[in-house]
C-alpha cells in the first residue's frame, strides 16, 4: 500500500544543497566568530597595524600614508582568515573527530568545504568593512574605479589563501598546523610584500614575494585602490595558480583523521 506525498510529516531525507550550505556556513561562521584567538588574529591584529602604520612612521611609506596601508591590511585580513584561521580550525577540527562525524552525515564533500569557504567570506565581509571604515577616519579615500576591481582580488585571494589553509590543516597533525600556520602568517606578513611593499623590499627577495599569493594580493589591491587601474595580470594568475595548485594537491592529501 502507497501513501499520497506529504501524508507524513516530518518527511525523512537530505535537505536541499542551498538549505545545508546555509546551515554549515552559518555555523562555520558563529564557530569562528566565538573564538578569542581568531578574532584576534583576524580583526584586532590588523585594526592596530592599520592605526599604527599610518600614525607611525615605523616603515617608510609614501604619503598619504594611509592609502599604502589600507590596502596592505586588507590584504593581511584574507590571509589570517582564510589561511591562518582555516588551517587552524581544520587541523583540530580532524583532530577532534569533527570532520570525520560530518563527513557520516547527508552532509556530502564538497558541501563541507564550501560551507567553510562561505564563513571564510562571511568574515572576510565583516572585516573588510571595520577595516575600511577606520581607515576612512584615517583619511583614505579609495579610487571608485579600483573597488570592483579590489572585491575580485579579494575573492581570488580568499580562494587561494583557503585553499592553502584546506591543504595545510587536512595533511598535518593539529600542533604542526597551529606552529606552522602562525609561523608562516608572521614570514609573509614581514617579507611577503604585505607591511613592505616590493619595490622596498631586497632585489631577490622581491622577486620572490611577487610570485606569493600575499605579494599578488597586496600589490594588486595597492594598484587598484589607489589608481584606479585593473590589477596586473600576473596578479590575477599569480593567485589563480596558488588557487589550482593547493586544490589540486588537496585532494590527495588532505585527511579526515
Amino acid at each position: 500500500m502507497t501513501f499520497p506525498a506529504g501524508t507524513f510529516t516530518p518527511r525523512p531525507g537530505p535537505g536541499s544543497p542551498g538549505r545545508m550550505l546555509a546551515v554549515q556556513a552559518g555555523t562555520e561562521l558563529r564557530l569562528a566568530l566565538r573564538n578569542g584567538e581568531q578574532v584576534l588574529l583576524t580583526l584586532l591584529i590588523p585594526v592596530v597595524l592599520l592605526v599604527g602604520l599610518t600614525l607611525l612612521r615605523v616603515v617608510p611609506l609614501p604619503e598619504p600614508r594611509v592609502a599604502a596601508v589600507a590596502p596592505s591590511v586588507l590584504a593581511l585580513a584574507v590571509m589570517s582568515t582564510a589561511f591562518t584561521g582555516q588551517a587552524i580550525a581544520f587541523g583540530f577540527d580532524r583532530r577532534y573527530g569533527v570532520v570525520r562525524r560530518l563527513a557520516a552525515t547527508a552532509l556530502p564533500r564538497w558541501l563541507l568545504v564550501a560551507g567553510r569557504l562561505a564563513a571564510v567570506l562571511g568574515v572576510v565581509v565583516i572585516q573588510v568593512v571595520l577595516l575600511a571604515a577606520i581607515a576612512a577616519v584615517l583619511g583614505w579615500r579609495p579610487a571608485p574605479a579600483g573597488v570592483g576591481w579590489a572585491v575580485l582580488l579579494v575573492l581570488l585571494g580568499c580562494s587561494a589563501f583557503g585553499a592553502l589553509g584546506i591543504l595545510l590543516g587536512g595533511s598535518l597533525r593539529a600542533e604542526v598546523t597551529l606552529a606552522l600556520a602562525n609561523l608562516v602568517w608572521f614570514v609573509l606578513l614581514l617579507a611577503g610584500g604585505i607591511v613592505v611593499p616590493l619595490a622596498e623590499l631586497p632585489g631577490p627577495l622581491a622577486a620572490v614575494a611577487g610570485v606569493l599569493p600575499s605579494g599578488a594580493l597586496a600589490e594588486g589591491l595597492r594598484l587598484v585602490l589607489t589608481t584606479g587601474r585593473p590589477p596586473a595580470p600576473a596578479h590575477v594568475l599569480v593567485l589563480l595558480g596558488w588557487t589550482a595548485v593547493a586544490t589540486a594537491v588537496s585532494v590527495r592529501a588532505v585527511r579526515l583523521r
